[in-house]
């Protein structure tokens, strides 16, 4: 296991507008893909919204961060208590890999690899417009992935935005 796959590890700039991070999760690929792409459980870790898994295909994710954890945590000012974004997928090739738009701006690529009796989740988000997008999504997939770890592992989540607001400090110093 690399520094970058253990639970917390820093997401890492592998382009100037792109942003890589893993996480070794204890499930098989199947189920950590059942989690990527079933709106029901994806909502409990990230956003709800129905996926069709055909490429070109347009979904709504739907993101409400304060029901993620129990407590929440204190959401920052700067973050509405619902978001919404229209995305479409790329490609699909189930249950390895993921590719879909991030709104207009940017593209997501989740890719998993099984290692040893859990799956290695690589997401790669790419082709981020500005710094301020890049301190927001390295935040935010590094808080999502932690409920998700917990959820997987069957235990209870830390707040979300708590460790999200944690987070976007410490990427604020981490990245250029």
């Amino acid at each position: 296991m690399t520094i970058m796959e253990k639970p917390g590890a820093h997401g890492t700039l592998i382009a100037p507008d792109t942003l890589e991070i893993r996480r070794v999760l204890p499930a098989p690929p199947e189920r950590v893909w059942a989690w990527l792409t079933d709106g029901e459980l994806r909502r409990k870790w990230l956003a709800a919204g129905e996926m069709t898994l055909v490429p070109g295909a347009e979904c709504e994710l739907v993101w409400r961060n304060d029901e993620l954890t129990d407590p929440p945590g204190t959401r920052p000012g700067d973050i509405g208590d619902e978001n919404r974004m229209t995305c479409r997928v790329i490609a699909v090739d189930p249950p390895r890999s993921l590719s879909i738009t991030w709104g207009k701006a940017s593209d997501v690529t989740f890719t998993l690899a099984p290692r040893g009796e859990g799956t290695l989740l690589t997401i790669v988000h790419a082709r981020l417009p500005d710094r301020a997008s890049l301190l927001g999504v390295s935040a935010g997939w590094h808080a999502h992935l932690g409920v998700l770890v917990s959820l997987v592992e069957g235990s209870k989540p830390a707040p979300f935005w708590d460790a999200f607001t944690a987070l976007r400090t410490d990427y604020d110093q981490r990245l250029p």
